[in-house]
């Protein structure tokens, strides 16, 4: 029967793990010191080698030696010793695994317990490997936790989880903690290149340097890929655009035309290149992870020109990417990641994936003659800088492989609008009447600078005012008006609203004419009568 290549090839040893050299040292020199601690915990993404880790360690406590001499643990399990065949076959009655989500109860965790306290029937020791041990109900981690903390001395507990986030403090403070690391790209591609020597198959450089890529780093979703890959190749080579091809991926040279075009604003070019790619098989959601790949490697590159090791990428690449990297610059980059990162989210939440990484793509090109943070006006910045549309701000790229130049066109004379009033009767010429309402009766000014408000908002005001005030004020001046809202507990700060400061006129112009000694003969002759100030 053909056994995948994932369980033909799974690690009997330490010396068999690649990519955990820290741990295999650390548990190499407990083991020979008998520094063994009772409970280990093994965290780290799918496939990277948890409850490999574990089932190698049940075997380094149990193991006894090809020739059944071994008194003590051992770093180096024979394999061959009746513990360790046992173990290996999934069948040692002292090795319970257990799976935590189908074993989650209190229940489950009473009858685990019940059997710790009996030695181990013909192993040194009594090893309870859980897997997914994040699972466990809170109940059966509360019944865990005394026999965790001072278990008998002939029992070990092996925990593997992906959600280490998800145990409770209790647990982890009695466990011994491994981190087991993402395996890196190169190490990956050639652990395949090796396994497919074993295999007797051609499997080409770039190509498992692409599997490698699309099993982000998991060793089980690498080995899985590669057996898909060997049964469409069949009896020919794996080819990187026979692996692209099975896997919905795009090669880099179409990824960086994608990323170009995006960055020159050419957006129509892009949705013809990525229509193109997804009617040949390209998946969206792998089209934006690559492009978020590219964003990466152009921003690593940008801080360090050495940062990408030699071999990852073929050498045309890495001098477009390092190209890129020294005309963009590091905000740009950034922007770009984010809208990519949420983009990832949206086309797996989409009904139409298609349609999601269009709109994506879309939202990229049209930020790009935005200003960037680092190009926004500071609250205290007397001149504040022109905004995108009119005189504005644009991204320049000559013909030459210069760097990208900020220009600055000339913007137009702003209206003059020397204070808060003059603001006020703008939007009432505008004919914006709610607005002008609102900033009458629900507004205490701050401050006013040229580009720059700052306001308290009152109970009543809307909550999107500050934007639709700002809004309107740089389409009308021309001018980037930045309105900022003071915290609300600061309502007594600032002027009166323009309400309360016509209420109070009138109300001093009313006590005025009260003291007028003919009005207050008049007001004591006729009791009640209210006086009224047109």
């Amino acid at each position: 029967m053909y056994r995948v290549l994932a369980r033909k090839y799974r690690p009997q040893t330490f010396a068999d793990l690649i990519g955990q050299e820290a741990m295999v040292r650390t548990l190499t020199n407990a083991i020979n010191t008998n520094r063994l601690a009772h409970a280990f915990v093994l965290t780290g993404v799918r496939g990277v080698g948890k409850t490999t880790t574990a089932r190698i360690l049940a075997k380094a406590f149990n193991c006894i030696g090809a020739d059944g001499s071994g008194t003590a643990a051992s770093p180096e399990p024979c394999g061959a010793c009746s513990n360790c065949l046992a173990i290996s076959e999934d069948r040692h009655v002292d090795v319970i695994e257990l799976d935590a989500a189908s074993h989650t109860g209190v229940d489950n965790m009473r009858e685990l317990i019940d059997g710790v306290r009996y030695k181990p029937a013909i192993a040194r020791y009594k090893v309870y490997i859980i897997d997914e041990v994040h699972m466990l109900s809170r109940s059966a981690f509360n019944a865990l936790l005394k026999t965790l903390e001072e278990p008998p001395e002939h029992v070990k507990f092996l925990f593997a989880t992906t959600e280490i986030h998800k145990l409770p403090a209790t647990i982890l403070s009695r466990c011994q903690r491994y981190d087991l690391p993402r395996v890196t790209l190169q190490q990956l591609a050639e652990h395949l290149v090796r396994i497919s020597e074993k295999e007797q198959v051609r499997l080409e450089e770039t190509a498992a340097l692409a599997l490698a890529r699309a099993a982000e780093g998991s060793v089980r979703d690498s080995l899985s890929i590669l057996d898909q890959a060997i049964a469409l190749a069949g009896d020919a080579a794996i080819t990187e655009d026979m692996v692209h091809g099975m896997l919905g991926m795009v090669d880099d040279q179409h990824m960086l035309q994608i990323f170009r075009q995006l960055l020159h604003g050419d957006i129509q070019a892009v949705l013809a290149t990525t229509n193109d790619l997804i009617h040949t098989g390209a998946e969206p959601l792998m089209l934006t992870k690559e492009l978020l790949r590219i964003t990466h490697l152009v921003s690593r590159l940008k801080i360090d020109a050495a940062a990408l090791p030699v071999g990852t990428v073929s050498d045309a690449v890495r001098s477009d990417l390092l190209d890129m990297a020294e005309k963009l610059s590091v905000p740009v980059l950034t922007r770009t990641w984010q809208i990519l990162l949420k983009g990832v989210e949206e086309i797996k939440l989409a009904d139409n994936a298609p349609m999601a990484l269009d709109m994506v793509l879309i939202r990229l090109a049209y930020v790009r003659d935005l200003p960037t943070l680092d190009q926004l006006p500071h609250p205290e910045q007397k001149t504040p800088p022109p905004s995108p549309g009119g005189g504005g701000m644009r991204i320049v790229t000559s013909s030459s492989n210069t760097a990208p130049q900020l220009a600055v066109q000339s913007a137009p004379a702003p209206l003059p609008l020397q204070d808060f009033t003059a603001v006020i009767s703008l939007f009432e010429e505008k004919r914006e009447a709610s607005i002008a309402y609102h900033l009458k009766q629900h507004v205490r000014l701050i401050a006013m600078r040229p580009g720059h408000l700052e306001l308290v908002m009152l109970d009543g005001a809307p909550r999107d005012l500050a934007n639709s005030v700002g809004k309107l004020l740089t389409q009308w001046t021309e001018n980037r008006w930045l309105v900022s809202i003071a915290d609300a507990g600061l309502e007594a700060r600032g002027e009166a609203t323009v309400r309360e400061q016509r209420d109070a006129a009138q109300a001093a112009r009313i006590e005025a004419i009260r003291a007028e000694p003919l009005v207050a003969k008049a007001m004591e002759l006729f009791q009640g009568a209210v006086l009224q100030v047109e």
